[in-house]
């Protein structure tokens, strides 16, 4: 699986979110209390910039910039409606102090 090194460890704050393009991919990477998700940065319900909403550290979830619905960080999976379809979560690690995301069309 290929993977996309996304930043170093200590240039990824927690609470933030940066998005990497792989293969005009778009990928939302999220850094929440040390720990890393990866999900595609598009809205499964409308054309919204994931990385752009706001990140609910509570509850694990994202929050759709445009309508928003509630995304799962682990599972991609929507919690609220208007969307229904969970976007896809792509595995996340820290090698060498570097944030590397696995990804997979």
């Amino acid at each position: 699986m290929p993977t996309v090194d996304v930043a170093a460890l200590h240039d990824f704050p927690d609470g933030t979110a940066k998005v990497v393009q792989v293969d005009g991919h778009k990928i939302a990477v999220f850094h929440l209390a040390g720990t890393f998700y990866a999900l595609d940065d598009t809205c499964s319900h409308a054309d919204a910039s994931l990385s752009q909403g706001e990140l609910d550290r509570d509850e694990q979830c994202i929050e759709c910039p445009m309508h928003g619905s509630l995304f799962d960080l682990k599972t991609g999976t929507p919690r609220t409606l208007p969307a229904f379809e969970p976007v896809a979560t792509y595995p996340v690690t820290v090698v060498a102090d570097r944030v590397i995301v696995e990804y997979s069309s």
